[in-house]
């Protein structure tokens, strides 16, 4: 877990005065790196990169992407946050209970959990959601679509194929950011393809003066000692 600190009574002040709340009860907490390359990613947003997050499971690269990304909407700085993934490789997605919309909700679970951990109460995400401030979006539903004036968080990026990253891509308008986050260890494509696909992309943003490239190892963790032991034994026994 990120180092989230209490607030104390002159940090609540100074984030009324920064705007970084949704309403009375709602306040981002004040969020701290706690390795190297959490501190790199910070960096390098604050001086306007965009980001490619990639690494170990348990590094904090999707809380990171929430918080960044919410900060900027507080902040006045954008109008929301997108959320882009993929649900192409749950083929299984169609045989589970419900509508198309309470299907995708699965899809979303991880970020009622962050986004209690970044505003303190449960239901976070769902008024975030219902305020526009958040968008959640699969890679299916997006072409034709331009992104203006967000943060676009595209989420276990090794989970999308070539067609669907140049979909998303492409999709990005004016006064937009990106925060790219995945893990090619945790693709549940087939072998290889996902893999070549995503590194292709890394490849791509490399060459574009916007993106800044971080790769979280397995010292990164933060989730807890015991993942991150798990992590380094797995690594160590050449378990990918």
């Amino acid at each position: 877990m990120l180092n989230i600190q209490p607030l104390t009574k002159k940090a609540k002040r100074v984030i009324r005065k920064q705007n970084l709340s949704i309403s009375s009860g709602m306040h981002l907490s004040d969020i701290k790196p706690l390795t190297d390359n959490q501190s790199k990613a910070f960096d390098a947003w604050y001086h306007d990169k965009d980001l490619f997050l990639h690494g170990c499971a348990g590094t904090g690269k999707t809380l990171i992407a929430f918080y960044l990304g919410l900060r900027e909407v507080l902040l006045d700085n954008v109008s929301k946050v997108i959320v882009v993934r993929s649900v192409v490789p749950s083929r299984e997605m169609g045989f589970l209970p419900g509508s198309a919309n309470e299907k995708m909700k699965v899809f979303e679970l991880p970020y009622f959990e962050i986004c209690s951990t970044l505003f303190g109460r449960g239901d976070a995400y769902e008024i975030l959601k219902q305020r526009g401030t958040i968008e959640f979006i699969t890679t299916s539903h997006i072409r034709g679509m331009t992104f203006d004036n967000a943060v676009v968080i595209v989420d276990e990026i090794q989970n999308t194929c070539w067609g669907e990253q140049h979909t998303v891509m492409s999709r990005i308008g004016n006064g937009t950011r990106m925060i790219i986050a995945g893990d090619l260890a945790q693709s549940d494509l087939e072998q290889h393809r996902g893999k070549y696909d995503v590194e292709k992309l890394m490849v791509v943003t490399k060459k574009m003066d916007c993106f800044e490239f971080i790769d979280f190892k397995p010292e990164d963790v933060v989730r807890s000692g015991k993942v991150r032991d798990y992590i380094m034994a797995c690594n160590n026994l050449g378990y990918h």
